[in-house]
């Protein structure tokens, strides 16, 4: 059964052999769920964004833009910032 030590500071490292088992490499987040007869459960947290498909609502999801359309909506920005500086003069 694979072990690791707790460090004066909390740290531990989880066995190779388990960070295998579960998928994990460096910089994956682990949640730990405790069940009713007390074991602890520890469980990859970190998801693929493939996975996260779906799962904004239709509110947020917009259709894309095309390069012309970017463009426009840039070149009217400039114009209103342009217009909307004071002149030397009125400064």
């Amino acid at each position: 059964m694979p072990q690791s030590t707790v460090t004066n500071r909390g740290q531990t490292t989880v066995p190779k052999e388990i960070r295998e088992y579960l998928g994990l490499e460096s910089g994956d987040r682990i949640d730990y769920t405790v069940d009713a007869e007390g074991r602890v459960i520890l469980t990859p947290s970190t998801i693929s964004i493939v996975e996260l498909d779906g799962t904004l609502s239709s509110r947020w999801r917009k259709e894309g833009v095309s390069i012309d359309d970017m463009q426009r909506a840039i070149e009217r920005e400039a114009k209103s910032s342009v217009s909307k500086k004071p002149s030397v003069s009125e400064k």
